[in-house]
């Protein structure tokens, strides 16, 4: 039973995003904007559900240590898995409004959550500072919208509640699917002998990304690197300003010297896929091999400390 629930989870995953990128590029070009926005808002937001959703738990059951390790861990596979993958496939071509604002403000946010945590926690003045710092982004990224209208771009249209609906309805099979495969996937792991950390470093942390990878994969290979590239750098930003900022207002955090560590590893790699995204205005796919590698040294390295 446990496998047959895996395979349906896969393949929720897959056709949700399926849905979900159809209806958000339809939204886009209906409102006569890019993609991109679409990708660091909507889609940002909506495939990051799954960490909101732990992390918000995790406060309110006062366990809200909890959920600095799961935006720490999601935002690393973000960027080393999700680009990485997305990138060895199909190259990933940047966008002007990412390359001139968001990925400046992934690396900042990065910077930004070290500093705060360097005292070992996260209060909820400094929670209540990350929810301001995403109120003041989104302002920016509608603004920005609202400035660079189009004529839309080559995608196929649908009525407004028909856009809506495969967005819901995506939406809502990614993260079904999503919860599908991380349950059954641990339970298969520990029928096979896997250790609780384990399944809990590995399989677990993927598994809250897995929207996030399927979501780009799918745009990516339908040529949508719009989407893509800004669902990945969308949902970093919220994770550390939103979610982090809910959480630590619920309860504040504790900041272990490993998360500390972790997240200036994140810093790192965030300047790391800033230089790969502007080269050439591309991430290509040896720079997307050497994102998958690295994700596969930094996992055994938490897996063996």
């Amino acid at each position: 039973m446990m496998y047959l629930l895996l395979l349906v989870g896969f393949v929720l995953l897959v056709k949700g995003a399926d849905w979900f990128v159809d209806g958000s590029s339809s939204i886009a070009g209906i409102l006569k904007i890019p993609s991109v926005i679409i990708g660091l808002t909507i889609v940002a937001m909506g495939t990051s559900a799954p960490e909101a959703a732990v992390s918000v738990t995790a406060g309110l059951s006062g366990n809200a240590d909890i959920a600095l390790g799961n935006v720490v861990g999601s935002n690393l596979f973000n960027q080393l898995g999700v680009i990485g993958l997305c990138a060895t496939c199909f190259i990933v071509t940047t966008h002007r409004d990412i390359m001139k604002r968001d990925l400046w403000v992934n690396i900042g946010v990065s910077i930004l959550l070290l500093v705060l945590i360097l005292d070992g926690k996260l209060s909820r003045l400094e929670g209540l500072l990350l929810l301001i710092g995403m109120a003041v982004y989104l302002f920016f990224v509608i603004r920005a919208a609202l400035k660079n209208r189009t004529q839309g771009e080559d995608v196929k249209l649908m009525s407004v509640p028909k856009s809506l609906l495969f967005i819901v309805v995506g939406l809502a099979a990614i993260i079904l699917g999503g919860n599908l495969v991380v349950e059954n996937a641990s339970l298969i792991a520990q029928t096979l002998g896997m250790s609780e950390t384990l399944v809990g470093l590995t399989i677990v942390a993927i598994g809250t990304s897995l929207p996030e990878l399927v979501t780009s994969f799918v745009a990516t290979k339908k040529g949508d690197t719009g989407i893509a590239l800004g669902n990945v750098v969308g949902s970093n930003i919220f994770n550390v300003f939103f979610i982090l900022g809910m959480a630590s207002v619920l309860a504040p955090i504790t900041a272990s010297a490993e998360l500390i560590i972790d997240t200036a590893i994140l810093i790192v790699v965030s300047i790391v896929i800033f230089i790969f995204a502007k080269t050439s205005e591309k991430t290509n796919r040896w720079e997307g091999i050497v994102c998958l590698v690295a994700y596969a040294v930094y996992t055994a390295y938490i897996i063996m400390r």
